[in-house]
C-alpha cells in the first residue's frame, strides 16, 4: 500500500509511520514541523522523530503544510490510505490564536479529505474527546482521596459515542476538531469514502515531547526526571483514561483491515486504565525515586474533573481492547526519557 501519514513527524504520527513501514508499505510522511511554533514552547529535540524515521528506506518525508492543498495533492497521487494525525493540539493555543487553530484543524482536514476522495483512499481521522465539550461537566462526580469518579451509574463504563455534542461550550480547539470529525463522517455518507473517526482520550508513550499544555503523562514524566517544576491546575484529582500509543495504532490497523466502511469510536484506556494526576505523580515517585517540585493553581476553564471513554463499541465492532496497562506504559516512557535524557537539557 501507499500510506500517507500527516503529522508523521509528531508523536502519534511517527508511531503510525513506523508501524506501516515495518509492514513493508510505502509511507509518505507529511509534516511542516510547526509543533513548537504552534505551542510556543520547546522541550527536547523537535527533529527527534524525523531523524528516528530516517532509518526506514521506505519512508519519505514531505515538508508541506496541510493548509496548502495543490502542491501536496500532486505529490501524493495514487495513495491508498491517509491517516490524518496533523493538528493544532492545545486548547490554550486555540484560545489565544483561534484563526490558526481553525485553519489547521478544520481547513486542513477538509483538504486531506478532498485528496482522499480524489484518490478513493481510506481515511483515518484522529479526533478527540473534546468534541463533547462542557456537556461532560454536567455529569455529577464523587470526590475520593486522590481521584474523582462519575456519580451517575449510567456512565460506569464511560462516555459513549452518542453522548451529546450540542448546546455547550467546547473551546475553539474542540470546535475545530468537531468540524473535522463531522466532515469525515459526511465524506462517508455523501461520497462513500471509507472513514474511521477515533475520538481519542489521553494517548501517551515513547517519543512524546509533552509540555504543560499538551501531553500531560509525558510532561509529568519528563519534568520529574529533569528536575522541572510541575504546576497542577485544580486539585490533581482529575481522572482520565490513558492509552499507550501502540494500542492506538493497533486500533487504526484493525479498522483499515476490516470490512467496515465507516465507524466513530471513543478510543482510550476505558474504565480499567485510568489515572488521576496525583496517582501518576505517586507512580512516577515509585518508579524513579524522585519527588518532583509540585505547585497548585486555579482550575482552568471547562476542565473536566472526569473523562473516561466507553470503549464497548470499538471492542464489539473491531475486537479491540487495550493491552498495555498504565504501569507498563509509564515504565516504558520513563525508560525512554532516561535513555534520551541529554536531549531534554536540564537534569535532576
Amino acid at each position: 500500500m501507499k500510506v500517507v501519514v500527516t503529522g508523521g513527524a509528531g508523536f502519534v504520527g511517527s508511531h503510525v509511520a513506523e508501524f506501516y513501514a515495518n509492514m513493508g508499505n510505502e509511507v509518505i510522511v507529511v509534516d511542516n514541523l510547526s509543533r513548537s511554533a504552534l505551542l510556543g514552547k520547546l522541550i527536547g529535540d523537535p527533529m527527534f522523530n524525523v531523524n528516528y524515521l530516517r532509518r526506514y528506506g521506505n519512508i519519505k518525508l514531505l515538508r508541506y503544510d496541510i493548509r496548502e492543498r495543490e502542491d501536496l495533492e500532486k505529490n501524493v497521487s495514487g495513495v491508498n490510505v491517509i491517516i490524518h494525525a496533523a493538528a493544532q493540539v492545545a486548547v490554550t493555543t486555540s484560545v489565544s490564536d483561534p484563526m490558526t487553530d481553525f485553519e489547521v484543524n478544520a481547513l486542513g482536514t477538509f483538504n486531506m479529505l478532498e485528496i482522499a476522495r480524489k484518490n478513493d483512499a481510506d481515511f483515518v481521522y484522529l479526533s478527540t474527546n473534546k468534541v463533547y465539550g462542557e456537556n461532560v461537566n454536567k455529569i455529577p462526580v464523587k470526590e475520593g482521596d486522590k481521584r474523582y469518579s462519575f456519580a451517575d451509574v449510567k456512565y460506569a463504563s464511560g462516555i459513549p459515542e452518542d453522548f451529546p455534542v450540542d448546546g455547550c461550550g467546547h473551546s475553539p480547539y474542540g470546535c475545530s476538531k468537531l468540524a473535522g470529525d463531522m466532515y469525515c463522517q459526511d465524506y462517508h455518507h455523501t461520497y462513500g469514502l471509507k472513514t474511521g473517526i477515533f475520538r481519542m482520550s489521553c494517548i501517551y508513550g515513547e517519543r512524546q515531547f509533552g509540555v504543560e499544555d499538551q501531553g500531560w503523562v509525558a510532561w509529568f514524566t519528563i519534568a520529574t526526571l529533569t528536575g522541572r517544576p510541575i504546576t497542577i491546575y485544580g486539585d490533581g484529582k482529575q481522572v482520565r483514561d490513558v492509552l499507550h500509543v501502540s494500542d492506538l495504532v493497533n486500533a487504526f490497523n484493525l479498522f483499515l483491515r476490516s470490512n467496515l466502511r465507516h465507524g466513530v469510536y471513543n478510543t482510550g484506556g476505558g474504565p480499567k486504565n485510568t489515572l488521576s494526576l496525583l496517582e501518576l505523580l505517586d507512580m512516577l515517585k515509585s518508579m524513579t525515586g524522585i519527588s518532583p517540585s509540585v505547585s497548585f493553581s486555579d482550575w482552568r476553564p471547562a476542565d473536566q474533573k472526569v473523562y473516561i471513554s466507553d470503549i464497548s463499541k470499538i471492542n464489539r465492532e473491531l475486537g479491540w481492547s487495550p493491552k498495555v496497562t498504565p504501569a507498563e506504559g509509564v515504565s516504558r516512557l520513563v525508560k525512554w526519557v532516561r535513555e534520551n535524557i541529554n536531549i531534554f537539557g536540564q537534569k535532576s
